[in-house]
């Protein structure tokens, strides 16, 4: 190993921190699966019966990302939101495999043990691209995807998602982490802030405490960082893979209703991606926020939460169905069962 990589870190060494806040009417469990520990947040519907959602977060973010939209739409969905692994209250996976592959294999992992499929799937930035790949390979476990701000190639980056990317490289992170060692968690938060959101105005002072008190909890993990470099760098490594493996083909080959979700004031996902989103995916409908950032779904959940209810609307006019049969959906695609160990 050069001496510019960084060590993997197993999954057996757990430091002890502050336990991970959970909001009221949620729950917070462990699974464990082979290779992975999973932190697996879930909020009940509001009724028995409730077709199931799964909620995928972006590069260092967590299933807390998707608690306000979660609540909007419990009487829609039941949903879970994971941890992947190495980041929120998840272990780092015992291989050490944080590509986008890696991801997508523990999404699919889950969705098969806990017999949950087909469910919908919602994705932001890696975790778009991580659901846009899931999707592909395994359309028996997707009835709708929603991605918000997806992590999918662009040839030309935008210069503010430069530092982001550069986290790929090796050094870089141990260069960073000496440069900003006196930084405090709130200084870190709002830079995080200020990145990710179009407006930083629209954090409450309630959900900046919470933000600053999850970044102090995360600094102590030994393995925060790595898994920050590790899962940049599986983004990097998509970007350049082409061919039938590539994720704007995989982007083609999705059979599930799609929403896609771009913010004009995205300073990581260029908002000139939106069109070519919405041309890939075959059947696709594209909400557009011109004030919104990178995590709309933190910033506007309740425009969220009503264009989702509007693609369920959208699919039962098209398939002739009342829109809860198709939120319910229908029997999963036969005859399709992709091996979630094959390369994607």
């Amino acid at each position: 190993m050069s001496s510019t990589e960084l060590p993997s870190m197993s999954a057996n060494v757990l430091p002890k921190v502050a336990p991970v806040r959970v909001a009221d009417g949620e729950r917070l469990r462990s699974v464990r699966l082979p290779g992975i520990s999973l932190t697996v947040r879930s909020r009940p519907g509001r009724r028995e019966g409730l077709p199931p959602a799964l909620y995928v977060h972006g590069l260092g973010g967590s299933s807390q990302n998707w608690s306000a939209l979660m609540e909007l739409i419990d009487d829609t969905v039941e949903g879970e939101a994971l941890d992947l692994p190495g980041f929120g209250d998840s272990p780092p996976p015992d291989d050490g495999d944080y590509s986008v592959t890696g991801h997508a294999r523990a999404v699919i992992r889950h969705l098969d043990a806990a017999a949950r499929g087909p469910v919908h799937l919602f994705g932001n930035s890696l975790g778009g691209a991580v659901t846009t790949r899931v999707a592909a390979v395994r359309p028996d476990l997707v009835r709708t995807l929603t991605l918000i701000s997806p992590a999918l190639p662009e040839l030309r980056v935008q210069r503010t998602a430069v530092p982001t990317a550069l986290l790929a490289l090796p050094g870089v992170v141990g260069l960073f982490t000496r440069f900003t060692k006196g930084w405090t968690a709130e200084q870190r938060v709002r830079g995080v802030t200020s990145l990710c959101y179009g407006d930083p105005g629209r954090v409450s002072s309630e959900g900046f405490r919470h933000a600053v008190d999850e970044m102090e909890r995360r600094l102590q993990l030994p393995y925060f960082w790595d898994a920050m470099a590790r899962s940049a760098r599986g983004i990097v490594d998509a970007y350049t893979l082409g061919g039938q493996h590539g994720l704007w083909r995989q982007a083609e080959r999705v059979l599930a209703p799609t929403l896609l979700v771009y913010g004009g004031r995205d300073q990581l996902v260029g908002f000139r991606m939106a069109q070519k989103a919405a041309r890939a995916f075959r059947d696709s409908r594209l909400l557009s926020l011109p004030d919104a950032g990178h995590v709309a779904m933190m910033e506007y959940p309740e425009t969220v939460a009503t264009a989702f209810r509007e693609l369920l609307r959208d699919v039962a006019a098209e398939t002739g169905t009342d829109a809860r049969s198709v939120a319910e959906g229908s029997e999963a695609v036969e005859g399709v069962q992709v091996s979630e160990g094959a390369e994607t």
